[in-house]
C-alpha cells in the first residue's frame, strides 16, 4: 500500500458521525442538516433538457482536453465575468469532473517529492488541499484564518524559507467556510510572490458566483494576473464548477484555466488518469455555462435566506451577512462540539463543528469555537433551522 496513505485524516463527516454516534435527536423533530454543503435547489431544467437529449453519446469516448466547444463557453465565460481577453481555448483551458476531483489531481502532477516538498494551504480549509498534498509525498504548511484577519490569508503568513521550499499554495476565494473574498490586489500580492518564488497558484472559486452584492462579484485570480503583469497566467491556474453556481453537484462538471504549460502537463497526467468528462456532461455544461439567468435567481434566492436566518440569529451570534459562498460561520458559547451534540440532540439541526475544518499548527486550530452552517436547505427549512438555534441559545444563556 501506498505508506502516505495512513497519513490521511478521517474526513469531517466521518468525525461528525462519531460525535453523534451515542446521541438521538428528537422522535418528534424533522432533521434538518447545515452540515454538508451541498446545493438542495433544483438544477436548472434547460441543462437537464440537454443532458437528456444527449444520452446517443454515450457512444463514443470522450476526449481528455473536452469539446472544443464547452472550452469555447468556459473562455467566454471568463472573459464576460472578469472583463478578460478569452483565454485561448486551445491552451489555458481544461474540462474536469468537478473542483473536488481536479483540485487534488493537480498536486499529483505538479509536485517533485524528490525536492522535499511543500504544499501550502488555508486553515480552516477544504480537507482536499491536505489530502493531495499528503499522497503527493508533500508537507503541508497552514495559513491560519482568523476574525481579526478578516479571515483572510497573505502571502507574510508564509516564512521566507517556506516560500523557498513550497512547490503549490492552495486558495480559496470565495473561502470555506467564511465566504471571506480575496480582492484583486490581494490576490496579485499572492502572483507576485509566487511567481518570484516558482509556485504554483491554484485559487479554488467554486463558491464565486454566490455573491451578496449582484454589482460587486468577487475577482478571481486570472483577474489578478492582469492586474500584476502577469497576462499569460504563469504558474497560476483558476478553478471553478458548475455544482455550487448551477445546482448541479451531480454533473461533477467544472474547469480549470491559466497557464499553458501547466494545462499541457495537467492534461498528459489526466490522460493517463482516465478522467475524461462524460460526453452528456459535456453537453448540459456547455448549456449550463452560456446561461447566467438561473445563476441570478440562485442569488437571489440564498440572499432571501440569509436575510431570514440573519433576523433570527444575526443578533444572538453576533452575525453579518458574509461577502459571498453560502455558509454562516459564527462563534458558539460552548465548545464547538458540544454545540454541535446538544443542537442534534435536544434540536435535531445538524452543524459541522469548526475545528474539524482546521488544524492546530502551532497557535491552536483556528477553526475551534465556531461550526459551519450550509444554508442549502430551503428557506422554510432554514428559518426553522434557525429557530431551534434561537432556542438552545436561549437555554444555554439561562
Amino acid at each position: 500500500m501506498n505508506p502516505d496513505l495512513e497519513r490521511l485524516q478521517p474526513y469531517p463527516f466521518e468525525r461528525l458521525r462519531e460525535l453523534f454516534a451515542d446521541l438521538a435527536p428528537p422522535a418528534d423533530r424533522r432533521p434538518i442538516a447545515l452540515s454538508v454543503g451541498e446545493p438542495q435547489h433544483a438544477p436548472p431544467a434547460a441543462v437537464c433538457e440537454v443532458l437528456a437529449g444527449s444520452l446517443d453519446r454515450l457512444a463514443r469516448y470522450p476526449a481528455t482536453r473536452g469539446e472544443l466547444a464547452l472550452r469555447e463557453a468556459v473562455a467566454d465565460w471568463l472573459a464576460a465575468r472578469h472583463g478578460l481577453p478569452p483565454p485561448d481555448p486551445e491552451r489555458e483551458v481544461l474540462p474536469v469532473n468537478g473542483t473536488r476531483e481536479a483540485l487534488f489531481a493537480i498536486a499529483q502532477a505538479c509536485v517533485d517529492r524528490s525536492r522535499g516538498a511543500l504544499v501550502a494551504t488555508p486553515n480552516p480549509f477544504y480537507q482536499i488541499y491536505e489530502g493531495a498534498a499528503f499522497l503527493a509525498g508533500a508537507e503541508v504548511r497552514f495559513m491560519d484564518l482568523t476574525a481579526e484577519r478578516g479571515f483572510l490569508p497573505a502571502p507574510d503568513d508564509l516564512a521566507p524559507e517556506d516560500w523557498e521550499r513550497c512547490q503549490l499554495l492552495y486558495l480559496c476565494t470565495p473561502g470555506n467556510p467564511s465566504g471571506a473574498v480575496l480582492s484583486r490586489e490581494q490576490l496579485a500580492a499572492f502572483v507576485e510572490r509566487a511567481l518570484a518564488h516558482d509556485v504554483v497558484l491554484v485559487s479554488d472559486e467554486c463558491y464565486s458566483e454566490l455573491y451578496a452584492d449582484e454589482d460587486a462579484p468577487p475577482p478571481g485570480l486570472l483577474d489578478a494576473c492582469h492586474l500584476a503583469g502577469n497576462p499569460g497566467y504563469r504558474n497560476c491556474l483558476s478553478f471553478h464548477s458548475l455544482s455550487k453556481r448551477s445546482n448541479l453537484p451531480g454533473l461533477r462538471s467544472g474547469f480549470v484555466a491559466g497557464d499553458a504549460a501547466l494545462i499541457e502537463a495537467f492534461t498528459r497526467y489526466r490522460t493517463y488518469h482516465g478522467c475524461a468528462m462524460p460526453p452528456h456532461h459535456q453537453l448540459a455544461s456547455i448549456a449550463a455555462w452560456r446561461d447566467e439567468d438561473h445563476v441570478r435567481d440562485n442569488r437571489e434566492r440564498y440572499r432571501g435566506k440569509f436575510r431570514a436566518v440573519l433576523e433570527l440569529l444575526g443578533e444572538p451570534l453576533g452575525l453579518s451577512l458574509p461577502p459571498a459562498g453560502f455558509y454562516l460561520w459564527p462563534e458558539t458559547p460552548i465548545d464547538d462540539r458540544e454545540f454541535a451534540r446538544r443542537l442534534y440532540d435536544e434540536e435535531g439541526v445538524t452543524v459541522l463543528p469548526g475545528r474539524y475544518l482546521g488544524r492546530d499548527a502551532g497557535a491552536g486550530n483556528p477553526g475551534a469555537g465556531r461550526v459551519r452552517m450550509a444554508l442549502v436547505a430551503e428557506l422554510e427549512d432554514c428559518i426553522e433551522a434557525a429557530t431551534r438555534i434561537r432556542s438552545l441559545l436561549g437555554r444555554l444563556a439561562c
